[in-house]
């Protein structure tokens, strides 16, 4: 490139974006980003205006779940900025790859409190896997390269580039590099022969094995390779809330989900279990309980590409460092074919006794557990299903088969209400070969709803369901059980507020707002449904929609999502009902 050939750093960043694979922009304008926004008409992919910058980041995580590909933003300084955090943490917690860049004031007015300035390397460094604050145009076409390699190498996750405007403006021959290479920063790790071969001599002599699978296994791209092991030495497999999906739960080995609301056959059968096969997880609090009680006849093997998280939790008879994926593929040929009748003969039966089931609570009153049986129903079990956080993520989570790995999108270490919605877009947007629907609260749904018309404008054919039960469910459901019904800042309705109702009152379905009212007023076509004999066929008509489409279910608002192991306490202590 000769003198001549230079382009200001804005016009740099739109074609190091192209050249890093972004397919998709999400963002938000502002003063400290005009320079961009004015470059982003020639860009050689195409921009998604959001309606709040937190949904941006939202739509961009979708985007990077349903693909595995990094999920690209762009907001303002200051209040833009800042209006990231909660979208960062938690791309951050569950590992997923996003680049998110952010306006800055001019070099020279950093620090001097100027107009929209804010620290945001500073503020989004404890959220982020890392983050940038460029100097000059120069180093935009290879911190660009940097922040997609960081993005997706080792354990994957959000990073930020701040850039100040007068960068964007200031003109550079800089060119994006044709390889990365970071001098502080080789994540890549291998497993070892001696800790392959004890990896299938643990598996090989195990009586009580059990896989548990992760986000790690979908991250990697490891469900199949999870299968055949599974398979071939007779294993049951249980997962994650990240890890739906991962192992198909029509299989016979299915265990399904463990955890505070996972399944009894699953929890009980960790409980049980000599050796644990631990891939691709955090070994969350949600699910270990009290950690002194967890798994206490087990061996525990955890295959992990985040060094951090080893040990860190439970410990471990065998720690591997490595790609999930590499390490399956590897012992696969090492691992002898076997089976355990009389290990499966106990889980089977486990499975009989307690099965996850729900019972009517009152006639002529919906049950939300109906409403995640009806979409299973009408999709046959084949849609991208993302979650809000509350009651309707562990319905969803329990009550819909998962069988396709990046099926089930959810907010699972942060838990952040208002995910649903935006993440549904920014899927749908990636995914239009596949059905999209998104399981919202009422709660959630009204942090974010004002995305809805993002689905709208680009004729998206998401079907929204919003399960109402005129409160914050999972809140309310701690309220009953752990703090004697005193259902404080729990009820959305002005009524349940002011007598801080114990709602064992008639039902009144004064819930505000009207869902399917403001579905129309974004230009979505909505229901409104009450009659549990119109459930099934309101559900399918939704999906079968070609627009953007809103069903609100109102539904049994006592209902509690069981089983249930109360926080901190041991299996032996799971509720029923």
């Amino acid at each position: 490139m000769n003198k001549n050939d230079k382009r200001s750093g804005a016009s740099a960043l739109v074609e190091s974006l192209a050249k890093a694979g972004t397919e998709v922009l999400f963002g938000y304008p502002g003063g400290a980003v005009l320079d961009i926004f004015n470059k982003l008409t020639d860009a050689k992919f195409p921009f998604v205006l959001g309606r709040h910058e937190q949904g941006c980041v939202h739509m961009a995580d979708g985007y990077a779940r349903s693909t595995g590909k990094p999920g690209v933003c762009l907001v303002t300084s200051g209040p833009g900025a800042t209006n990231t955090i909660t979208g960062l943490a938690t791309a951050n917690i569950d590992g997923i790859p996003l680049v998110v860049i952010t306006g800055q004031v001019s070099l020279p007015l950093i620090g001097t409190d100027a107009f929209q300035e804010a620290d945001t390397t500073g503020i989004a460094r404890g959220v982020s896997k890392h983050c940038f604050l460029v100097q000059s145009a120069d180093e935009i076409p290879e911190t660009v390269a940097q922040a997609f390699y960081i993005a997706t190498h080792g354990k994957p996750g959000p990073v930020v580039i701040d850039i100040p405007k007068n960068c964007q403006q200031a003109l550079t021959d800089a060119q994006y590099p044709e390889r990365v290479s970071l001098r502080a920063y080789h994540p890549e790790s291998t497993a070892t022969t001696t800790q392959l071969n004890r990896l299938a001599k643990l598996i090989n002599d195990a009586k009580r094995p059990v896989i548990y699978a992760g986000g790690g296994v979908i991250a990697s791209g490891a469900a199949k390779d999870v299968s055949t092991l599974a398979h071939r030495a007779g294993i049951p497999v249980a997962t994650t809330l990240m890890g739906l999906g991962s192992f198909d739960e029509h299989d016979p080995l299915s265990l399904m989900m463990a955890g505070m609301h996972g399944t009894p056959a699953a929890n009980w059968a960790m409980n049980e279990a000599d050796l644990i096969v631990a891939l691709g997880v955090r070994f969350s609090d949600r699910v270990t309980g009290k950690i002194s009680k967890y798994a206490p006849k087990a061996k525990i093997v955890h295959v992990d590409c985040d060094p951090a998280s080893i040990g860190k939790n439970v410990p471990v008879s065998l720690g591997i460092v490595a790609d999930v994926k590499d390490v399956l593929t590897t012992v696969l040929s090492r691992v002898k074919a076997a089976t355990h009748p009389e290990w499966m003969a106990k889980i089977d039966a486990w499975k009989k006794e307690r099965p996850v089931s729900w019972k009517p609570m009152h006639e002529n009153v919906i049950m939300p557990q109906a409403v995640i049986e009806a979409i299973d129903k009408a999709t046959a079990g084949r849609a991208v299903i993302v979650t809000d956080v509350g009651q309707q993520q562990m319905w969803a989570a329990q009550h819909f088969r998962h069988s396709i790995p990046r099926h089930f999108l959810t907010s699972g270490g942060m838990g952040t209400m208002g995910f649903g919605i935006p993440a549904a877009i920014g899927a749908a947007i990636a995914r239009p070969d596949h059905k999209t629907v998104a399981v919202c609260g009422d709660g959630g749904a009204q942090m974010t709803f004002e995305e809805v018309v993002v689905a709208v404008e680009h004729k998206l054919p998401v079907t929204f369901v919003v399960i109402n039960n005129g409160c914050l469910g999972m809140v309310r459901q701690w309220q009953e059980l752990f703090y004697g019904k005193n259902y404080s800042g729990s009820i959305l309705t002005v009524r349940g507020r002011a007598a801080n109702e114990r709602l064992e009152q008639d039902l009144k379905y004064d819930y505000l707002p009207d869902f399917a009212k403001l579905a129309e007023a974004h230009g979505a076509e909505a229901y409104r449904v009450i009659d549990p004999a119109k459930l099934d066929a309101t559900i399918a008509k939704a999906i079968r929609s070609k627009r953007t489409t809103l069903v609100e279910v109102i539904v049994e608002p006592r209902a509690n999502v069981y089983p249930m192991i109360p926080a901190g306490k041991p299996v032996s202590e799971m509720v029923f009902d």
